[in-house]
């Protein structure tokens, strides 16, 4: 690590001791969001986000199949990220690595235990035909908190979405049922402090993340911890009344 990057990791640990941080944001402050729907074509449904810098791109794709053996009478719910070269310079091309496939496992948690997609209304015909429903997410540009850019993005996306059935034969289009709105929250531990929605610097210098999903009414729907530090009791109480805060500001953000 060179000197310039101790100096930054101190000053930066410094502010958040105090209470700060670099982009002036107090501890528990989201960056601004900024989402634009129906931008992709081709899509069912898509939206386009920004926190602060970091920005995902999310597409909906619906078409009929085949139901799982042990859900027949159940639609199919899938999601896909990929961190591609141009977001940043360490992501790498071809197939999704580990941080990809973790933050699809997190979104697609999160939606999936919320309930926020009724699958149930997704049958087409029992045990013959479902609508498969495919979210794919791409990072455009990564400046930290992938984690809950991805969620927002997601989450707009299917809210935006319409079930193609004109296309296919299968009666007229209809929204895609949507019985909530999840929004995960992440932080991390930066010293003894946990801070909201890190940007990239406050990623790279924390001992531990913890993401929560909680629904429209408060209640945790999904949680994730990374990173190989340790996260108390008393911490994880702090992160989850701020979830529940923090997930209610944002709808209101996001509509």
């Amino acid at each position: 690590m060179s000197v310039m990057s101790e100096i930054k990791r101190d000053y930066i640990e410094g502010l958040i001791a105090n209470g700060k941080r670099a982009d002036g944001r107090s501890l528990t402050d989201v960056r601004e969001i900024k989402v634009v729907t129906d931008v992709i074509e081709s899509a069912d449904g898509s939206a386009r986000v920004k926190l602060g810098n970091t920005e995902v791109i999310a597409g909906v794709k619906i078409i009929p199949g085949t139901p799982f053996p042990d859900t027949p009478n159940i639609g199919v719910l899938t999601t896909g990220a990929e961190l591609i070269p141009m977001a940043h310079p360490t992501f790498e091309s071809g197939p999704p690595g580990e941080d990809a496939i973790e933050l699809a496992r997190v979104v697609d948690r999160g939606i999936r235990e919320s309930g926020m997609v009724d699958v149930e209304a997704l049958c087409i015909t029992p045990g013959e035909e479902v609508w498969m429903c495919f979210v794919d997410i791409y990072a455009l540009d990564y400046d930290g908190n992938l984690f809950d850019a991805a969620n927002l993005a997601a989450v707009c996306a299917l809210k935006s979405a319409t079930i193609p059935g004109e296309q296919y034969g299968k009666g007229e289009n209809k929204p895609l049922p949507i019985t909530c709105t999840p929004i995960s929250i992440t932080e991390v531990k930066v010293g003894n402090d946990l801070i909201v929605d890190p940007n990239f610097d406050e990623e790279q210098i924390s001992s531990a993340r913890l993401t929560v999903t909680t629904d429209d009414i408060g209640n945790f729907r999904a949680m994730q911890k990374g990173g190989c530090g340790s996260i108390t009791l008393d911490e994880l109480s702090l992160c989850l009344d701020r979830a529940v805060e923090k997930g209610a500001e944002i709808r209101k953000i996001i509509g």
